[in-house]
């Protein structure tokens, strides 16, 4: 043993007393504002069917078109693979698994629109449609065959639909408690937000629903779209997104990035609007940002190049969708919009092969990190957390089974919630 180390101090007990006193409301503020995220399930897509379309068997349907589109045009693992580039060692785990999911759970979130999928109609069919809706989430539900996700997108806040938005909300929200109460998988979309103060009448909206029907309050939650400029950049030049955020009062879910009609708004012509045009990639950034922290999920866009037709044209459309969303999960958007059922086996595919070949690295670096064993990485908490919350997320969606995660890391599902999740403060005490 060496020599014992002489430890001296300058400072009163009071002067941190002092401090700690002066920071307190900065503390709550923190917590309040930054709760971290809230660690349940995030999907990895939201299929979006018109309110007009959605049927008994929309989510059974959409598989069974999946299939046979997986049939026709790419029969096995290895036909899938030399479309999408896969590597040898993942072709056949990717394709069998992309055809399980499509079989057990083909869609993770479904919202059924009445906003630009629907259409202008009449109140009276509106209302048909929307109490229609609710009945078939609600037996859906009821009978284990509905998405685990599930609910409406509504028209926007503007003067013109504000009304007709608020009575389609209302009529589909008392279908549901009607036919037996919320699901706890319902989301709800509050499309085309330019102003915080539209986001504030959802909640004073959502806030009236729950008094009049004696629901918890703050039990209905809702994402906002991304879509105009506006919801970017303020008219006095400040940042809104955050704004909008704060707007919400602890509902607000998700912020979804509306590709077309947000690149038309920045009057990007129609032959370049898509997700991985530079103007997109600001608006994703900056909703990145804002949501960092704050229990708000991001999701990107859609293409609406739909994978039909011969064979070599769904080919370069499943090259395309396969090419945006490894792009998009790479950067940390874990979520996005598919409008074809064609569009679930390169949904399935891009996100399988995404968990699956950082595997094993992670569960390595993890279990280093876990057992401090060391290696040639140095990885700090703020890692483990990635590490843990990859692993989550392969496992969630179907990439990875918990059998060959807990061989590679020795850990459970709860140690890695542990190390995805970590209380406030967690972070700089295990790094000292």
């Amino acid at each position: 043993m060496g020599q014992q180390e002489k430890v001296a101090t300058s400072l009163a007990g009071a002067v941190g007393e002092e401090i700690s006193a002066s920071l307190a409301p900065v503390d709550a503020e923190l917590e309040r504002r930054y709760p971290g995220d809230p660690g349940t399930r995030q999907p990895v897509h939201t299929v979006y069917v018109p309110g007009d379309a959605y049927a008994a068997d929309t989510v059974r349907s959409w598989g069974d078109r999946a299939l046979a589109a997986l049939d026709e045009h790419a029969p096995d693992a290895a036909s899938l693979a030399a479309v999408l580039g896969l590597a040898d060692d993942l072709a056949e785990p990717v394709y069998a698994r992309v055809r399980a999911k499509l079989e057990r759970e083909p869609v993770e979130d479904l919202r059924i629109d009445f906003e630009d999928g629907y259409g202008g109609r009449t109140d009276a069919e509106e209302d048909e449609a929307a109490a229609r809706a609710a009945r078939l989430t609600a037996e859906a539900y009821e009978r284990g065959t509905a998405a685990p996700y599930t609910g409406i997108r509504m028209k926007c806040m503007e003067a013109p639909v504000r009304a007709r938005g608020i009575r389609t909300l209302d009529v589909f929200l008392s279908g549901l408690v009607e036919a037996g109460g919320l699901p706890d998988g319902l989301v709800l979309t509050l499309p085309k937000v330019t102003y915080p103060e539209q986001v504030t009448a959802m909640v004073r909206l959502l806030e009236a629903f729950e008094k009049a029907r004696g629901l918890e309050a703050g039990r209905i939650g809702f994402e906002i779209q991304i879509e105009t400029s506006q919801s970017i950049l303020a008219a006095d030049g400040t940042a809104t997104v955050a704004r909008l955020i704060q707007a919400a009062e602890g509902r607000a879910t998700g912020l979804h990035y509306g590709t077309f009609d947000y690149s038309a708004c920045l009057g990007v012509s129609a032959a370049h609007q898509a997700s991985d045009h530079p103007a997109a990639d600001h608006a994703k950034a900056v909703m990145q940002v804002a949501a960092a922290g704050t229990g708000v999920r991001v999701s990107d866009g859609s293409t609406n190049v739909l994978p039909v037709g011969p064979t070599p044209k769904v080919h370069d459309a499943w090259r395309l969708h396969y090419g945006l969303t490894r792009r998009a999960l790479a950067r940390a958007y874990y979520q996005g919009w598919d409008m074809h059922p064609g569009h679930l086996p390169t949904r399935y595919a891009a996100v399988f092969a995404f968990y699956r070949e950082g595997f094993e690295q992670a569960a390595a670096r993890l279990a280093r990190y876990a057992n401090r064993t060391g290696g040639d990485v140095m990885d700090e908490p703020a890692t483990a957390k990635a590490l843990s919350g990859y692993l989550l997320r392969g496992l969630d969606c179907g990439a990875l089974d918990i059998g060959e995660v807990a061989r590679l890391t020795g850990l459970t599902r709860a140690d890695l919630e542990s190390f995805s999740a970590p209380r406030r403060g967690d972070l700089t005490a295990s790094a000292q």
